[in-house]
């Protein structure tokens, strides 16, 4: 689908082809490809002469792929997170690409950053006349998804925190507990994972457009929106990072825990076979059956033996207690 967003005084104003047009509208200044067709393409090709990634060259991870200039215009890709408040987050691939002062992209999904920012691009204010500074408010758009949804994360892993250590004095945790807690890091790392994956991204396409890629000097505007991203990412990076340490711990804190309840439950039937042992000597014994056991007659047979097998029972289970073992 190819949609094309025109400059006002205001912000930008969603617009489109009339049937049959095939000349870009003078106030364009954003064409926005969703899963473009190959008619489309070959139209954006023609009005800027130069070729559409792929969709294939856009999921390319060499650095020299993702950020480059060509036919007079630059390419820039990045990562862009979807499905985040879902199970199964997943990474897309968006093509930003400025030419002319203008901005194309090209996208086979649509995140959520760019939902928000074409909800509020009407009144994004009267810079939208130059496509960089729309491309530093998509950035900005992006990064405070991002922002989100590590925030998100870090109280997922503040929540597990808490169920796993707190909660030792009181009702012991069960093998579900330890399940839901393991799947829950999972998840988040997963998701934090991703984020700064896409963090990178962004970063180094921001960096890229500092260095002065497509060359000529860009509005004051502009600059400041790329300074302020950038340190929003670095930022944002820095926190990815240390939320995964933070999983990290939590999930080798939490496989320690379950390792300690199953030493535990060896330990009971440790002491359960220390504490048979004694009586069942005992009784195998006096179970061969042998002819001559003169003390079978005595009528304190029985109940002395009894009272020695629970003595020998009950012994080590003292001891270890004591021995603070148990």
């Amino acid at each position: 689908m190819l949609t094309i967003y025109e400059k006002t005084e205001r912000g930008l104003r969603k617009s489109s082809l009339d049937e049959g047009a095939t000349d870009l509208p003078p106030a364009g200044v954003w064409i926005d490809l969703l899963a473009p067709t190959l008619e489309e393409e070959r139209l954006v090709e023609t009005w800027f002469g130069l070729e559409i990634p792929s969709r294939e060259e856009m999921r390319e991870i060499e650095i020299s792929s993702r950020l480059y200039e060509e036919d007079g215009a630059v390419f820039m890709t990045a990562l862009a997170l979807i499905d985040s408040d879902t199970n199964r987050p997943r990474t897309c691939d968006i093509s930003f690409i400025l030419v002319r002062n203008h901005l194309v992209t090209v996208r086979y999904e649509t995140p959520q950053p760019i939902a928000v920012f074409l909800q509020r691009a009407p009144k994004v204010g009267p810079a939208c006349r130059y496509a960089d500074f729309v491309l530093a408010a998509l950035i900005d758009a992006f990064l405070d998804r991002v922002a989100d949804i590590l925030e998100r994360a870090g109280t997922e892993a503040e929540a597990v925190s808490q169920r796993v250590f707190e909660t030792r004095s009181k009702k012991p945790m069960k093998t579900e507990d330890f399940r839901d807690s393991l799947g829950r890091i999972g998840r988040a790392a997963d998701l934090t994972s991703k984020a700064r994956d896409s963090l990178v991204t962004f970063s180094r396409l921001v960096t890229y457009l500092q260095a002065g890629a497509g060359g000529g000097e860009r509005p004051k505007e502009v600059k400041q929106y790329l300074k302020t991203a950038q340190r929003d990412a670095t930022q944002l990076a820095d926190h990815a990072t240390y939320l995964n340490a933070k999983m990290e711990f939590l999930l080798d804190a939490t496989v320690g825990l379950i390792n300690i309840e199953q030493n535990n439950i060896i330990k009971i039937f440790s002491v359960v076979a220390v504490a048979l042992m004694p009586p069942t000597l005992i009784a195998s014994i006096y179970g061969m059956n042998f002819h001559f056991m003169p003390e079978l007659d005595e009528p304190w047979a029985y109940p002395l033996v009894l009272l020695t097998m629970a003595v020998l029972g009950i012994a080590p289970f003292l001891f270890f207690k004591k021995k603070g073992w148990l």
